[in-house]
């Protein structure tokens, strides 16, 4: 599964999301460790809904269409968003490989 990921460079660090999955955030002092944190947490967060038996969210979103659902919700917000870069890109994570792990 390629799920898109926006990554945000602000003055101080590193923040990135998934659109597809809400509540799936991380934090990074780099860009090395956003891309290593965020790939753990998709992971972890897809474990997380499998142990639950939830469904795991198919993504939806392209590159695109999550760049367009960032820039509204920024557009939405009412605090001040600081200076930052915002990046998009698709991360391959393998559900397949996280099932057959959480079911041993």
């Amino acid at each position: 599964m390629n799920y898109a990921v926006v990554y945000e460079r602000t003055p101080n660090n590193y923040g990135a999301y998934v659109p597809d999955l809400p509540g799936c955030v991380s934090t990074g002092d780099s860009w090395t460790e956003i891309q290593e944190n965020i790939r753990e947490a998709i992971a972890f967060h897809i474990e997380g809904l499998m142990m639950d038996d939830d469904p795991v969210p198919e993504p939806r979103m392209s590159v695109g269409d999550a760049m367009m659902y960032h820039s509204e919700v920024l557009a939405e917000s009412d605090i001040a968003a600081p200076e930052m870069e915002t990046t998009v890109k698709l991360v391959e994570i393998d559900v397949s490989l996280r099932q057959t792990a959480s079911a041993t």
